[in-house]
C-alpha cells in the first residue's frame, strides 16, 4: 500500500461519517493561527482545533513573512466579496516552537534570509535560534503593518515540543490603538 493509498483509504472514513454540516468559509473561532510546517506541530491537534474553527497558514518555522501578508491580504479581500468585516472578535494568533528545524540553517544565511524574505543582514532581527524572541519580532512586524485592521487581537504562543504545553509569550491584546487608527 502506498501512502497516497493510506491517505485516500483514511479519507473515505472520514467521508463514511459524514462531512461535518454547516461549516462556513470563515471560521467558528474567528481566527488565523500562523504556525510552523513542522509535522510536530499541526495547530489543530496542538490548539484542539476542530474542522472549520480557524484559519491556519503554515510556513516554516511559523514566520510572518511578506507571503504571510500577501495570504492575509487575499483572506481579507475574499472576506469582503462574502460581506464580512473583520472585528475585535478576530484573532491573529502566532505559533511557533521549540527544536524547530529552521534552526538548523544558520549555516546558510542566504537560504535563510530567502525564506524570510529579507536581506541576510537583518537575520539577527528574526531571532531564528530563540523562539520566544522569534514570535515576539513576528508580533511587531504584524503590529507595524498598516493594512491589518486595527481591532484584531494579536497574540504570540510558543509551543514545547518536549511538554506538549503552550506557552503565551505575547498576551492577546488589539493590533492598534484605536487612537493610532484615528
Amino acid at each position: 500500500m502506498t501512502t497516497v493509498d493510506t491517505l485516500v483509504d483514511r479519507n473515505r472514513h472520514f467521508a463514511a461519517s459524514g462531512p461535518p454540516a454547516g461549516l462556513q468559509l470563515f471560521p467558528r473561532m474567528k481566527t488565523i493561527v500562523v504556525g510552523c510546517v513542522d509535522p510536530r506541530v499541526d495547530p489543530a491537534a496542538v490548539l484542539g482545533l476542530r474542522l472549520g474553527d480557524a484559519l491556519v497558514i503554515r510556513n516554516l518555522g511559523g514566520r510572518v513573512t511578506p507571503d504571510t501578508f500577501r495570504t492575509m491580504a487575499a483572506l481579507r479581500a475574499i472576506a469582503e466579496v462574502e460581506g464580512a468585516k473583520p472585528g475585535p472578535e478576530w484573532n491573529l494568533v502566532v505559533l511557533h516552537h521549540t527544536d524547530c528545524g529552521i534552526t538548523r540553517l544558520g549555516g546558510h544565511a542566504g537560504l535563510l534570509a530567502g525564506v524570510l524574505d529579507i536581506e541576510p543582514a537583518d537575520l539577527g532581527s528574526k531571532a531564528v535560534d530563540e523562539p520566544v524572541a522569534a514570535v515576539a519580532a513576528d508580533v511587531r512586524t504584524i503590529r507595524a503593518n498598516p493594512f491589518l485592521p486595527a481591532a484584531f487581537l494579536v497574540s504570540g504562543l510558543v509551543y514545547d515540543i518536549a511538554t506538549g504545553l503552550v506557552d503565551v509569550v505575547v498576551p492577546p491584546a488589539p493590533l492598534r490603538s484605536a487612537e493610532s487608527v484615528a
